[in-house]
Parts: C-alpha cells; sequence; structure tokens
C-alpha cells in the first residue's frame, strides 16, 4: 500500500535526477566541444594576422631600366603600376638612395670605403616598391608589372613567398571548417538529450495538447532549456579563453618566434572571444532543442 503511494514520488525524484543528469550531460559536451573550438577560433585568428603581417612585408621590387631615367618616364612607369587592380601602395627609391641603402647593410668601415669610387658612376637602378592588397595576387600583379614599357627586374620573393601565404590561408580555413563541425557535433548532442526529455514528459505534453496548447506553447521550455544547456556549457571554456589567452600573450610577450608573427592584443580580441562563445552556446542550445522538439511535434500530429 505504502509503496503505491510513494510510486508517483520515487518516479517524479528519479525523473527530475536522470533529466538533471542528461542536461549536465549535455552541458558538458558543450563545454568541451567549446573548448576546442575556442582554441582554433584563436588559433584561426592570429594565424589570419600573421597572415596579413607576411602579405605587407612581402613587397614586389621594380627596377627601372637605365634608358627610362628621365622623370617623366619614371612618373609613366609609376603610375601605370599604380593604376593596377590590387596595388595598395607604389614608393619610388632613386639610385641614389639605393646605393646608399647596400653601402649601409655593410657594418665594417672598411667594407663600406670599398664602394665609395663607385658613388660618381652609380650601378644602381631607380626602383619602386610596390605593396600589394592581397597576398595570393602577388605573382599576377609581379607578371603584370614586368610588361610595363621600362621595367628591367621584378622580384617579389619567388615561390617562397607564395607557399608560405597559401599555407597559412590553408591552415586558417582548416580551423574554421573544424570549429563548424565541432558546432555540429554539440548541436548533435543536444539534440539526443532534448529528445530523450521530450520522450520523458509524453504524458505531459499529451495533456496540454489535450487541453488545447499549441506547439509554440508546448515547444517553449525545451527551447528556454536548450538555451540554459548552451550558456551553462560556455561558461568554463570563456574563462580558459581569456584567462589562458591573457597569460599566453604575456609569457611570450606578444611574439612567435620572431616579430613577423606577432600575437593578436587582448584587449579588446578577448572580449569579442568571450562575447562569440557565449552565442555559439545559445545559438547551439537552441538549435539542437529546436530540431528536437520540432521532429516530435510533428510526429505526434
Amino acid at each position: 500500500m505504502l509503496s503505491r503511494l510513494f510510486r508517483p514520488i520515487k518516479e517524479g525524484f528519479f525523473g527530475v535526477g536522470r533529466h538533471a543528469a542528461m542536461s549536465l550531460s549535455s552541458a558538458s559536451a558543450v563545454t568541451i566541444t567549446l573548448c576546442i573550438v575556442s582554441v582554433f577560433l584563436m588559433f584561426s585568428l592570429n594565424v589570419q594576422s600573421f597572415t596579413k603581417n607576411i602579405e605587407q612585408s612581402v613587397q614586389i621590387s621594380v627596377l627601372i631600366d637605365y634608358n627610362y631615367e628621365a622623370q617623366e618616364e619614371i612618373d609613366r612607369i609609376g603610375l601605370a603600376i599604380a593604376n593596377i587592380d590590387g596595388v595598395k601602395s607604389v614608393d619610388f627609391s632613386s639610385k641614389e638612395e639605393e646605393f646608399q641603402y647596400y653601402v649601409d647593410s655593410f657594418s665594417d668601415e672598411k667594407e663600406r670605403a670599398i664602394f665609395e669610387p663607385y658613388r660618381d658612376d652609380n650601378p644602381m637602378h631607380n626602383a619602386y616598391y610596390v605593396e600589394v592588397e592581397d597576398g595570393n595576387k602577388l605573382e599576377s600583379i609581379a607578371n603584370m608589372i614586368a610588361t610595363i614599357e621600362g621595367v628591367c627586374e621584378v622580384n617579389f620573393g619567388g615561390e617562397s613567398s607564395i607557399l608560405m601565404v597559401n599555407a597559412l590561408n590553408s591552415v586558417r580555413t582548416g580551423g574554421i571548417i573544424l570549429s563548424i563541425s565541432l558546432s555540429l557535433l554539440a548541436i548533435f548532442l543536444i539534440q539526443n538529450t532534448i529528445k530523450v526529455t521530450i520522450y520523458a514528459r509524453a504524458d505531459e505534453i499529451a495533456i496540454m495538447r489535450n487541453v488545447g496548447a499549441r506547439n509554440g506553447f508546448i515547444r517553449s521550455p525545451f527551447l528556454v532549456e536548450g538555451v540554459i544547456i548552451g550558456i551553462l556549457g560556455s561558461i568554463i571554456p570563456i574563462l580558459l579563453s581569456v584567462f589562458g589567452y591573457i597569460y599566453l600573450y604575456e609569457v611570450l610577450g606578444g611574439v612567435v618566434i620572431s616579430n613577423m608573427f606577432v600575437l593578436i592584443k587582448p584587449h579588446p580580441f578577448v572580449l569579442y572571444l568571450a562575447l562569440t562563445l557565449l552565442l555559439l552556446g545559445v545559438f547551439v542550445g537552441l538549435i539542437g532543442s529546436l530540431f528536437s522538439v520540432n521532429k516530435y511535434l510533428r510526429w505526434k500530429r
């Protein structure tokens, strides 16, 4: 008799316990997923910054033929280069400046003195240094510059510069793809958790339908639950990402290997990262719940 009396209480207690455990499991899955996503986001965004720095440091060197040293010819060549699509800036360097730059590259005074007799009969070329907007167009722009009349030589670092830019772009793209894949995995896990929760409350849903509740009314608590799971799952990744990145930046001094690979400054980067992770957690929880409850309501019409 007593067992029958306390059975509903017992079932309700263990039902709540199972539901809490499933929700905690989903939040844990979101936490793990967002931690991995956060690592790849930080990595991808910094790789993007590295790529931009390399693109800006790699310039196209354009040497002007000795037969085109008149000022109007130099201006014509400079204008032709500037009009090429994808050229960001064009800087002129006279043959005198080129000679001085070359001499200054030697630290020993005796070595510098060797070149002084050549100053009056300067063998250097007038030159333009060209910066491009997109490193992927480096080779094509260099080829177009080479066709301009009066240009005798074009240098841009060759295949090594192109391969480095392409490699960094590939790494960045791979990180973005992996982050999206992990987000889809989190949606799948939350969807399954909400699905189990819906089946556990099948009787409640049936009663709500019998009294005339609309699908939107039935759907809303499950959507709220999904959002809460997403928010709870994003707390730990946000804390680890914010404080972890600030610590890493301070330890490395903001530089990886060389000054060409400079990390993004923590502020406001970590704030944007935290907001992204929070929104991603909410989105994952909302979409996972929405898919699951819509599928159930469609079946039970």
